[in-house]
């Protein structure tokens, strides 16, 4: 509103405007048009003959609007491209720390083997309660979880490395939103869950995210233990080295993972993927369904214990900073600009309504 009567009280007549308007649309439409191109070769694999007539029909008329526009850029149409370049920088400036902090995070995130050779109590006293420890990585220990367990000398007896992911698709199905699977050996008690959303998902609706994200980890424990009472180790995976046999054996043609022959679904391609089908389940599950059964049931309320004792969650807060020595630009960009648009950006921790007296924010700082 106030740039709006800014721009009103600052031109001098309504011609003015009108060019600025003017360009602003111009603009739009030849945009526009480009997209569309890619939206018919990329999306609708039109052909070519197809594609080359919609873009010179209207190319013609557009470029034509366009070249008479120019003649009056002096003439108010520099408004809008002055707007334009300012949100083309901050835009770039808030893609440039965003893309340094994600870099940052994967030249130093953990190996597996760091993990695993600390062994089950992970070097440190394991106290009853669930850490939820939220990243940006898909794979691998993020490195804040090391700075923690290096500050702090206890972790939580069940540590879940979760993960938000906004794919571009319009909204994704609840039965489809998380992904689980297992870090490590099972006495590790380590998982990592990825939460996946939409562009039209709205969050305030996930209130009871926590509750969804704890009832799709104990569906996973129960999926793993019965997987493990019909599948022999070399015909399963649950720690992501399944084969792509497999792994096709449980896509479907529009890529849903699923059972063959069952009405279950899986979690997570990467977690389970069993090759034998119900019948033969069904029989060896009869012979070793007891001992599995009771591996189950002792993780589970295990996990429930932990559950009432506590949920913390524990979330990085990387601090992007120039390096001493840059260029005055650099400077600015960074240290005050894009720390301006990351103090005003709501935080994991309010999108899912994390309680104050269960949240853990672990610094660190990054200079680029």
């Amino acid at each position: 509103m106030i740039l709006c009567i800014a721009v009103t009280a600052g031109f001098e007549n309504k011609r003015q405007i009108g060019n600025a308007y003017g360009t602003a649309v111009v603009l739009v439409m030849l945009v526009t048009t480009l997209l569309m191109v890619l939206i018919m070769i990329l999306v609708w694999r039109c052909h070519w003959i197809l594609v080359l007539l919609f873009t010179g029909l209207s190319l013609v008329v557009e470029c034509a609007y366009l070249f008479a526009v120019l003649f009056k850029v002096n003439q108010g149409g520099w408004v809008p491209l002055v707007i334009a370049g300012a949100f083309l920088i901050i835009m770039y400036i808030w893609h440039y720390g965003t893309v340094k902090r994600y870099e940052f995070e994967m030249h130093s995130k953990v190996s597996m083997a760091w993990i695993l050779g600390l062994g089950p109590s992970l070097g440190l006293v394991r106290v009853p309660g669930i850490g939820l420890v939220y990243t940006e990585l898909a794979s691998g220990v993020p490195h804040i979880f090391s700075h923690f367990i290096t500050n702090l000398p206890a972790i939580h007896s069940v540590v879940v490395f979760v993960c938000v992911k906004y794919l571009p698709v319009y909204t994704v199905p609840e039965e489809e939103r998380f992904l689980v699977k297992r870090i490590g050996p099972k006495n590790f008690h380590i998982f990592r869950c990825v939460a996946r959303y939409g562009y039209k998902d709205l969050h305030k609706k996930d209130d009871d995210f926590e509750k969804k994200l704890f009832d799709n980890l104990f569906l996973f424990v129960r999926l793993e233990a019965m997987m493990e009472g019909c599948s022999d180790s070399d015909e399963y995976s649950i720690y992501g080295q399944q084969t792509q046999q497999s792994r096709e054996a449980l896509l479907d043609n529009n890529g849903n993972t699923t059972y063959s022959n069952m009405d279950l679904t899986i979690t997570s391609v990467d977690s389970i993927v069993p090759v034998k089908s119900p019948i033969h389940v069904n029989n060896t599950v009869r012979s070793s369904g007891q001992v599995s059964s009771q591996t189950e049931s002792a993780e589970l309320e295990f996990l429930n214990s932990c559950r009432d004792a506590g949920v913390v969650h524990i979330m990085g807060n990387t601090v992007v900073m120039a390096r001493r020595g840059s260029r005055f630009y650099k400077r600015i960009a960074i240290d005050y600009v894009y720390a301006f648009l990351r103090k005003i950006c709501r935080e994991n921790s309010v999108i899912f309504n994390v309680p104050h007296e269960s949240l853990l924010n672990v610094g660190q700082v990054f200079f680029v």
